[in-house]
């Protein structure tokens, strides 16, 4: 990646809010968005993890942008009727297939959808995982691979956010 607008999904953002890491997200090389409906997912869950999504919000790491058009719109009520996805991820899906944006999201079944719509559009989207995040940031020499490991470590013992990967060295 790198220099691009990504649109993130809730539980990318959620991932780094629950380390208190947004400065990460400010600190990748891509401009990363989050629509209203991501930020009020956030809201719905833990008043510290809104706290601190307003915070990167204040500092810049991230801005939020409001799903308004049309063809976000309407993209957005479809993928509603078909009653599988939060309106986070539906959200992140239709402002991402309408502006030509990259998809941050890590859910399988939200991502094998954002492909078929995309199919559907003619318009191909880059999907980035939250692995592929970090990846970029030790790239951009903003992490090293030992706090990649430390972090993906909390992640898997205190979040309920397991890799299938031994260390992020296996990546680079």
């Amino acid at each position: 990646m790198g220099l691009a607008i990504v649109v993130a999904d809730t539980s990318v953002i959620i991932n780094f809010l629950r380390i208190n890491r947004m400065d990460l997200i400010g600190a990748h090389p891509d401009s990363f968005i989050s629509t209203d409906h991501v930020g009020a997912e956030i809201a719905d869950a833990y008043p510290d993890q809104q706290a601190r999504y307003q915070a990167a919000l204040d500092r810049g790491h991230i801005t939020q942008h409001v799903v308004d058009e049309p063809d976000e719109l309407e993209l957005f009520l479809r993928l509603s009727q078909k009653g599988r996805l939060g309106s986070g991820e539906r959200s992140a899906i239709a402002m991402a297939l309408n502006r030509k944006y990259a998809l941050v999201i890590d859910d399988s079944r939200a991502i094998r959808q954002a492909i078929e719509e995309a199919d559907i559009a003619g318009n191909p989207i880059t999907i980035v995982r939250t692995q592929e995040v970090i990846v970029d940031l030790i790239k951009g020499g903003s992490l090293s691979v030992d706090a990649a490991n430390a972090i993906k470590e909390d992640w898997r013992l205190n979040h309920r956010f397991t890799l299938k990967i031994g260390s992020f060295s296996e990546l680079l």
